[in-house]
């Protein structure tokens, strides 16, 4: 979910959420690798860039044909920890795009939600453990006192109707379910004598869930997520307000670092409180296929604009999704195809998709006004032309090869006649005579400048840390 809290300046009520902020640190410009639920824990838990380790596509290994392991001397968070001497478990979502046996990972796992789940550790061991909560997916229709949608004002890319209004007051709902979810975790701690003895990570992996142009898209309501970090380590000081750019792979490092165990060099994400920190000029994310439907964007979140590389422009942004039988995409649609639609409404999710954008947030935080073909933005579009390009030689994008003909198979097998872009085509008709595959070349813009031959690896986010010496318990709350 997005930042909708009050503690970040909006008018959601969040008041177990707000009192974590007040108790420690909390981070205002933190942003997700990836868009997108599974590729996010991906990342986060491998600590590398999904799209360095090929695990970017959303719901990839689902089957022999198609089982994805990680790249030699990649290993997991969890793993980490236990070979420290920790305890380590999971509750809730578990999904990853590669191939693991969960009891390598976790001492105690489950996908059923436990709110308390550090219960089931030897109660001597130091424990490091995620808790995923429902978030965005959270059910409210049982809610009595629910946010009244006459007080909710959709951002300006969307009608301004009723039914929007509807589900932006739902969002906030779902907010408050998180809130109440929030306090009961931090209840059972206090309740079993450890919340003294506990570090907190408090974050989200993706933006808004029911906003079409939030979650699976590389815009500021998509990747602009809260972080807070609270515990009993001096460096964790309550009240602070951290402004620098962040990503959410940060914290497996931070995490790892504050437990006093050895951060692994191919991690791409750093530890917030080291002596010798220096915040990030840019921040890097990236959306692949994501289920049937296949897109490659990326971008690039400098201290005043997003940058974002559409590299299958002629795509529309509203392409068929897991979203289509929801109402408001339903509106979308039928107004699209009726000429009823508002003027900006109808650009953004049926008009040309430009190959560059350029928002000066500042100034567009809503993202409305593209300056890449102003030629006064002409030195700031190649500068974020030159990071992006640059990112992808030295981290080996793979999002810019053609996913395998066995990834193709295995989707086309799940979700049949929702695979409509012409990618599946080389393996639907791969058995059919004198057809020949054709692939989908991507161009890869590279400034002239020299490269620098580094590795950026990226790290597992759903992590709380433990001190071996202090023995501090660590529980990650997500979402």
């Amino acid at each position: 979910m997005s930042p909708w809290i009050g503690c970040y300046g909006d008018a959601g009520k969040t008041p177990n959420i707000d009192s974590l902020a007040t108790q420690g640190v909390r981070f205002t410009r933190c942003y997700v690798p990836c868009p997108v639920c599974s590729p996010c824990r991906s990342a986060m838990i491998t600590g590398a860039y999904q799209t360095t380790t090929g695990i970017h596509n959303h719901r990839s290994s689902r089957s022999k044909e198609r089982a994805i392991h990680l790249p030699k001397g990649v290993t997991t968070a969890p793993q980490l920890f236990r070979k420290n001497r920790y305890s380590t478990f999971n509750s809730g979502k578990e999904d990853c795009n590669f191939v693991f046996k969960a009891s390598d990972l976790y001492s105690v796992e489950g996908r059923k939600r436990d709110l308390a789940v550090w219960r089931k550790v030897p109660k001597d061991n130091p424990w490091f453990g995620q808790i995923q909560l429902a978030g965005g997916k959270s059910n409210t229709r049982k809610w009595a006192d629910k946010v009244d949608p006459a007080s909710v004002t959709p951002p300006p890319c969307f009608p301004r109707n009723d039914l929007f209004r509807k589900w932006h007051a739902h969002h906030y709902d779902t907010v408050r379910q998180t809130d109440e979810d929030t306090r009961r975790i931090m209840d059972n701690l206090k309740s079993d004598g450890l919340l003294e003895n506990t570090i907190i990570f408090w974050f989200t992996d993706h933006g808004n869930n029911h906003s079409v142009r939030a979650k699976q898209f590389c815009t500021e309501s998509g990747t602009h997520v809260p972080l807070i970090i609270l515990g009993p380590d001096k460096r964790l000081k309550p009240g602070t307000v951290r402004r620098e750019l962040t990503s959410i792979l940060d914290i497996s490092a931070t995490s790892l670092a504050l437990a006093g165990i050895d951060v692994p060099g191919y991690f791409d994400g750093v530890n917030l409180f080291a002596d010798d920190f220096k915040g990030r000029d840019h921040v890097i994310s990236a959306r692949d296929r994501c289920d049937y439907t296949i897109d490659y964007i990326r971008s690039v979140r400098t201290d005043r604009y997003r940058y974002i590389r559409n590299f299958l422009p002629d795509r529309p942004l509203l392409q068929p999704q897991y979203r289509d039988n929801r109402d408001y995409v339903i509106f979308l649609r039928k107004g699209h195809a009726a000429g009823t639609l508002p003027r900006l409404t109808e650009e953004i999710f049926f008009g040309p998709r430009p190959k560059e954008e350029l928002y000066d947030l500042e100034k567009d935080p809503h993202e409305i006004r593209n300056l890449a073909e102003n030629p006064e933005f002409a030195d700031e579009l190649k500068r974020h032309r030159t990071i992006l390009a640059t990112w992808q030689k030295r981290t080996d994008d793979k999002g810019l090869y053609p996913e395998s003909d066995a990834g193709l198979r295995e989707v086309l097998n799940q979700w049949k006649s929702r695979c409509v872009n012409p990618e599946y085509e080389r393996v639907r008709q791969e058995k059919a005579p004198g057809k020949q595959p054709h692939f989908l070349a991507l161009p890869l813009p590279l400034p002239a400048e020299n490269f620098l031959s580094l590795l950026f690896v990226t790290l597992p986010s759903h992590f709380l840390g433990i001190s071996p010496d202090s023995a501090l318990n660590y529980c990650l709350i997500l979402k």
